[in-house]
């Protein structure tokens, strides 16, 4: 080989190589896999650990999304409260206010109870003391009731018997304008009846047109049970 063929051969074996001043970065050279796995493992560069500064705002942060889900779960379920609440509140004072205006009306309508029977019982009493002034003005108004007293009596009634107050038979004797021979009655005095009134007797039954019997027939259809005396009626058990 000449010393040329050598200085060509030198120089071509020196350009295979990079010069140090060359190269910028560099690493070690291990064998590895042939899959080349190991070699992108070693390609990925390493993580580099969290500073402390970093984990703090990390925790910080973590601390503030928490906060914040809670502020936002408490403030769903305290209107969820809020809402039944207000149903449950609105419910009670639903049913306390109709217990209310059911208490309202039955008392309401005891007081028109009491007041109807109160305003039935005065007029009662001024229609006693009206009927009582007419009796005492108007005597002869016990010939009318004799006469429809007899009227209520069939034709084939016999042994007709007409007791009166005597006061006011004596006013029907002077009078002589009740038609009782036509009927074959009697005209007979009795201090148990009051003026006003007659009792009309026959052996078929008895006719009572006393005053008591026509007042109690009268203030019943008020809804009341005062007397003619102004008295409740005795009961049976009183009686006996």
């Amino acid at each position: 080989m000449t010393a040329s063929s050598k200085n060509t051969a030198a120089r071509t074996l020196y350009s295979r190589f990079i010069p140090r001043e060359e190269l910028h970065s560099f690493s070690a050279w291990t064998p590895g896999s042939l899959d080349g796995a190991d070699s992108a493992a070693q390609a990925r560069p390493e993580e580099a650990a969290p500073t402390p500064e970093a984990a703090a705002a990390l925790l910080t942060e973590q601390l503030r999304e928490a906060r914040q889900a809670g502020y936002k779960d408490g403030y769903r379920d305290g209107l969820a409260a809020l809402d039944n609440f207000k149903q449950s509140y609105a419910a009670q004072v639903t049913a306390q206010v109709g217990q209310v205006v059911a208490s309202f009306q039955a008392q309401l309508d005891a007081l028109q109870q009491d007041l109807a029977s109160s305003l039935a019982q005065v007029a009662a009493d001024i229609a006693r003391q009206v009927v009582r002034t007419e009796l005492t003005t108007q005597p002869q108004l016990i010939e009318q009731v004799a006469h429809e007293a007899l009227g209520l009596l069939v034709h084939s009634a016999r042994h007709i018997r007409i007791r009166v107050h005597p006061d006011d038979h004596q006013l029907l004797v002077e009078q002589g304008q009740l038609d009782i021979e036509a009927r074959h009655a009697r005209l007979l005095p009795d201090p148990g009846v009051h003026r006003g009134g007659c009792i009309v007797e026959s052996d078929i039954g008895l006719i009572d047109a006393s005053i008591e019997t026509r007042w109690r027939h009268t203030v019943a259809a008020l809804g009341q049970t005062s007397s003619w005396a102004g008295e409740p009626p005795s009961t049976p058990e009183e009686q006996a």
